[in-house]
């Protein structure tokens, strides 16, 4: 099969489709690598090291689509990539449609086969591809509020942790799913009181269970609750997923009148819609805005952050299915494994995951 891997032209996005190591193994199975030049020079992957192990390089993005049959990507295609889709292209990457209905009609005309990795699942009931970003956005969610919440950056001044035995701070963690623990155990390692709020009784009891000897505040929730609970915090992180859905608004904006000045929340499911009825998408050129005296901290590329780790950690993830997807041809790849079909979102001009579908119907008549 023909594989092609453009530049990632998102803002500040320096993570790549394949690393030079993953594209050796396609390579060796007799596909043909197409790479864009310089796609992964920001994190030192060098158009050398691809033509190393035998991929080609081509100069820009329309050669790249128009040598291959299958793309992979890491984020959605931007505008200027929307030219080259046509119904002989497959696209696998993370799409998030459910909260972007411009870029989901958009790529419904352009006829092409959209499988999209946030919606692929597994035997287990969990998101294999959108696991590793999950976990990277979680700890940096803690980080990044970390570092707002500084006063230089118009934040309350708050330290998060302990300092000769003071309590500094408290943060709410809304969601806890992958990303959830992951904010938590930075939480954890940093002796910070934590309210942890969520819907399943049953998860909360896993992780009661998982995090004794903490003070962590093990929350069900429930808009008292979370209103309750961020008016006291210093931090507040939204950690909310639902399979090919919107991302519900569990923070209204009136919650905020009751909020500290200063405070800042973090909506790690900004790609999804987001979780927090005042979030906004940013970038990491420009990464936070204030409403009513809170900081938000809403870039939807989080893990682009720390390039090299997540490319890597998603090359892990996604190689499997790209194999199979190469191995195999995409439709008896699709076929032959319930959990990768799950991932198709758009095929032949409609779209065909049914969540995916209710997501974009629901928004279309509000």
């Amino acid at each position: 099969m023909k594989i092609g891997v453009p530049k990632e032209i998102k803002n500040n996005e320096n993570r790549v489709g394949l690393t030079p190591e993953a594209a050796a193994s396609l390579v060796e199975h007799g596909h043909s690598v197409f790479i864009e030049s310089s796609s992964g020079s920001g994190i030192g992957f060098f158009d050398q090291d691809y033509m190393n192990v035998g991929c080609q390089i081509l100069a820009g993005a329309r050669e790249i689509y128009d040598s291959s049959e299958l793309i992979i990507k890491v984020k959605e295609p931007m505008e200027s990539e929307i030219e080259y889709l046509d119904a002989s292209k497959t696209l696998f990457t993370y799409l998030h449609l459910a909260g972007n209905p411009i870029l989901a009609e958009k790529l419904i005309n352009s006829g092409v086969k959209g499988i999209a990795y946030e919606t692929v699942t597994s035997s287990d009931g969990s998101f294999p591809l959108l696991a590793p970003m999950s976990a990277i956005a979680g700890q940096i969610g803690f980080n990044v509020g970390n570092y707002f919440l500084l006063k230089q950056n118009q934040g309350r001044g708050v330290l998060l942790g302990s300092l000769d035995g003071m309590n500094l701070g408290l943060v709410t963690i809304i969601g806890c799913g992958v990303a959830g623990e992951e904010a938590l155990k930075k939480a954890v390692q940093n002796n910070v009181e934590v309210n942890l709020i969520d819907l399943s009784e049953e998860r909360l009891d896993q992780l009661k269970e998982k995090y004794q000897n903490h003070k962590i505040n093990f929350i069900h929730s429930t808009p008292e609750s979370i209103h309750s609970s961020i008016k006291e915090s210093d931090l507040v992180l939204g950690c909310v997923y639902s399979l090919g859905k919107n991302a519900p608004k569990v923070v209204s904006d009136a919650m905020l009148d009751s909020m500290k000045p200063g405070s800042v929340m973090v909506d790690i499911s900004i790609d999804q819609g987001g979780c927090f009825e005042t979030s906004s998408p940013t970038t990491h050129d420009a990464p936070t805005f204030i409403h009513k005296d809170i900081v938000h901290y809403c870039v939807t590329n989080m893990p682009g952050a720390v390039p090299l780790t997540a490319t890597n950690a998603l090359n892990r993830a996604t190689l499997k299915y790209i194999h199979d997807l190469a191995n195999k041809g995409i439709d008896a790849a699709l076929s032959d494994d319930e959990h990768l079909m799950n991932g198709l979102n758009i095929q032949d001009g409609v779209v065909v995951n049914t969540l995916v579908k209710e997501a974009l119907d629901e928004l279309k008549h509000q």
